[in-house]
């Protein structure tokens, strides 16, 4: 892999300040990397890229406001057309999906090592896609499986509160039998046999997240 013939402008976006404090001393420390800011809010990073193109932004996906996904959805332009790399805790099937459908080119965990977080970003730089295996062969699932519908993850949702269809019919305004055709759709989609362990593979694959 070739070095880089200038530095590469990194640009870190992560609402925790230890996390933007680490990276940034981290990876300052390799003379192929520039951290040119850090940043703590999606809103921040457009400011900052108003002032300054990136070539590369770390991307945390969970962040108050507009999160990372809402973030790459904004036309490439928004971001001068810089690559984005998703770095985040979590491991959820639907957030890996929608982040790479939205245009990552790049998915790590926050554990990964020094020497796997500068070989991504030069990779990136140089137009690959860095997904680890783990990651790809989930993502590879998701792309398997039926895509559930906006209401259908809105059924889902309530659902998970526990709800019965005539009482999810009644917040969402529609009738009784159509949850129950929406449910039944869902329940074939996930492949389970339940009310309860949709909810439960849900949560888990990050289709819907209950804290919100």
């Amino acid at each position: 892999m070739k070095a880089a013939s200038r530095p590469i402008k990194l640009l870190i976006v992560d609402d925790h300040p230890v996390v933007r404090a680490g990276l940034s001393s981290m990876l300052a420390m390799h003379g192929e990397i520039e951290v040119m800011d850090a940043v703590a809010t999606c809103a921040d990073a457009l400011r900052r890229i108003g002032q300054e193109a990136p070539d590369i932004i770390l991307l945390d996906l969970r962040m108050p406001g507009m999160d990372g996904v809402a973030f790459l959805e904004l036309p490439a332009e928004t971001r001068k057309k810089a690559r984005v790399i998703v770095l985040t805790s979590y491991e959820r099937d639907e957030e890996i999906y929608r982040a790479v459908q939205a245009g990552a080119q790049g998915y790590l965990t926050k554990d990964a090592s020094e020497d796997e977080m500068v070989s991504a970003i030069l990779r990136v730089h140089e137009g690959r896609r860095v997904i680890p295996p783990h990651i790809a062969a989930r993502l590879a699932d998701r792309l398997m499986r039926s895509t559930l519908t906006a209401r259908e993850i809105e059924i889902l949702k309530i659902l998970a509160e526990g709800l019965t269809n005539r009482q999810i019919g009644k917040r969402l305004s529609i009738s009784e039998n159509t949850v129950r055709n929406h449910v039944k759709s869902l329940l074939d989609k996930l492949e389970v046999a339940d009310r309860t362990e949709a909810a439960t593979i849900a949560i888990r694959r990050g289709i819907i997240q209950m804290d919100q």
